[in-house]
């Protein structure tokens, strides 16, 4: 059975969405008016107020009397995809007001046990680490550890250093190992965030919940490629899903 087309207005309401979660659109920025909707996608002026109505209703947008409407300060993370979709189009993976620092890029022999479950290494093999913290508008908003097989570090040395690789480091090694990231899986759990992700996240305790992402990137050939551990502070959301109830 083929899925069912969307409503005009829903279809530009989500275009919209998608600039404005993708970073595309940050806050303060203007979206086009009313009768500019209307012309860009030739549709009357009632189904583009209809598109901007419904940004509203999601908090993603706010009007100012006699000034237009305007990108709202939404305290949303970038999900994986919408990262690897930059990198692709744009050639990185930050947007303006984002950056990232790599505190540590090294070999490591004590790889903890999810990992080796994740990668399929064997036990007691080493495995490359990549930990850095990203930043918006200079405060900290995720903390994340990538882990790769040892045998890349031969093709790909760039993951041993702390030197930031700008198309991201999964462009890097799809490029150096001809590998192909195929798809990925997530998944979320939440805990305390402990002494260090805490002090990197600027919260005051280490009891202070956090929102985790395990993060696994396939092949080409089904087999895993990267795998990455995304910690989040509280106060800002990673994931939606829209769903239909009927």
């Amino acid at each position: 059975m083929s899925e069912k087309a969307l409503p005009k207005f829903r279809e530009i309401a989500d275009h919209y969405r998608g600039r404005i979660l993708g970073g595309e659109l940050r806050p303060g920025d203007e979206v086009p008016s009313e009768r500019a909707l209307a012309v860009e996608y030739g549709v009357s002026r009632p189904t583009a107020t209809r598109a901007l109505e419904l940004l509203r209703h999601q908090g993603l947008v706010h009007s100012v009397q006699g000034s237009g409407t305007f990108v709202s300060d939404v305290a949303v993370n970038r999900r994986a995809s919408e990262r690897y979709q930059r990198a692709r189009t744009a050639g990185r993976i930050y947007g303006d007001g984002e950056r990232a620092e790599i505190v540590a890029a090294q070999l490591v022999e004590d790889v903890p046990e999810n990992v080796v479950r994740a990668l399929g290494v064997p036990m007691g093999d080493a495995a490359i680490r990549r930990r850095r913290v990203t930043f918006r508008d200079d405060k900290p908003i995720e903390v994340s550890t990538s882990w790769f097989s040892a045998d890349l570090a031969a093709k790909a040395p760039r993951l041993l250093s702390t030197e930031r690789i700008r198309s991201g480091t999964l462009a890097y090694v799809e490029e150096r190992s001809g590998r192909e990231a195929a798809y990925a899986r997530d998944r979320m759990t939440a805990r305390s965030a402990g002494s260090r992700d805490a002090k990197a996240l600027g919260l005051d305790k280490p009891t202070v919940p956090v929102l985790v992402v395990e993060h696994t990137v396939f092949d080409q050939h089904d087999l895993p490629l990267e795998f990455v551990e995304a910690v989040y502070p509280p106060g800002r959301w990673t994931h939606e899903q829209r769903y239909d109830l009927s």
